[in-house]
């Protein structure tokens, strides 16, 4: 059962991770030289259409960041136990789609496939960190609440 809610868990995360990303790329109007809602079936001549555009590619760092960061909270979240370590799997399986992205397309700057390595990984590490954080936290009160009234009760 802990596949399953594991593999559930990781395809949120990367669903939640792409819509974000989806929706940075959606956020200048400039930007949008497609129809449809994403521009990932026609990839190539949407980042030829923004190749010159630095502004776009450090924006879109800011929202593959941010992603990273959701995309690892929501993992971690349904997963049981791992929840930083299904966290980073985020972060690396979206490190892998850029990694293809950049080799098959060439129209990154140099700056963008720099950052994009400082990107996915420590950013979906922080959104683990986030929710055990809150875990943690939660089940000290919690045990603390229970010895304060195991020792009230006696």
């Amino acid at each position: 059962m802990n596949f399953l809610r594991n593999t559930f868990a990781v395809l949120v995360g990367l669903a939640v991770a792409l819509l974000l990303i989806t929706l940075g790329i959606r956020a200048n109007p400039r930007w949008v030289t497609f129809e449809d809602f994403a521009p990932f079936e026609r990839w190539e001549s949407f980042l030829k259409s923004v190749e010159h555009d630095e502004g776009f590619f450090g924006f879109l760092l800011l929202f593959t960041g941010i992603g990273s960061v959701v995309g690892g909270v929501a993992t971690a979240i349904i997963v049981k136990y791992g929840k930083v370590a299904y966290a980073i799997l985020i972060g690396f399986v979206l490190l892998f789609l850029a990694m293809l992205d950049i080799i098959i397309f060439p129209y990154h700057p140099t700056f963008y496939k720099i950052c994009i390595f400082l990107t996915f990984f420590p950013f979906s590490w922080i959104g683990g960190k986030i929710v055990e954080v809150i875990y943690e936290r939660k089940k000290k009160r919690l045990l603390s609440d229970k010895m304060n009234r195991n020792h009230t009760s006696k």
